[in-house]
């Protein structure tokens, strides 16, 4: 005869198991036909996530020097922001 004790363990053990971790894209080239990308470069000590105020896309700036290609429509947003600078050519 079995005992359900065992059954419990293992649940547990599956439910106390640590979570898998989830990758974080990188820069991606916007979406969309006919939507031109604008390069921005970070210049700030830590990293930094910002919200595009057009598309609504999160843009990760992983550290200081990363380079992220943003849709056109949201370089006024990031354009805004003081550790940020907008490439050019």
């Amino acid at each position: 005869m079995s005992c359900c004790g065992s059954k419990r363990r293992a649940a547990g053990a599956v439910a106390n198991a640590a979570p898998s971790a989830v990758p974080v894209a990188g820069p991606r080239a916007p979406a969309g036909p006919g939507v031109l990308a604008v390069a921005f470069v970070y210049d700030g000590l830590a990293a930094l996530s910002v919200v595009g105020g057009v598309s609504g896309r999160r843009y990760l700036f992983a550290a200081r020097g990363a380079r992220v290609a943003v849709d056109e429509r949201d370089a006024a947003t990031l354009d805004a922001h003081p550790l940020l600078r907008r490439l050019y050519g």
